[in-house]
């Protein structure tokens, strides 16, 4: 899944049209906007977490993003508003 693989090219992907797929986890469903390999590789998802839902820990060795637009998400890291 390759929506915006190259990096260096602007793209923009309208959320309403897009499918929300639930995860592995409860709670936890993403709309998939680019993945290169499997679950644990480069991944940059929209993500909705439900109230005291969460994600296993897991690690993406190429990477992965979080923006967050309403609520806490928190980490090993800390806590990201």
């Amino acid at each position: 899944m390759r929506i915006n693989a190259d990096f260096s090219l602007p793209a923009a992907v309208g959320v309403v049209e897009q499918e929300w797929i639930h995860s592995s986890e409860n709670g936890v469903d993403r709309i998939m906007l680019d993945r290169i390999g499997t679950e644990v590789a480069r991944a940059t998802s929209i993500g909705r977490y439900a109230t005291n839902s969460s994600f296993s820990w897991h690690e993406h060795a190429l990477g992965e993003e979080f923006l967050v637009l309403n609520g806490v998400f928190t980490d090993e890291h800390g806590d990201y508003l």
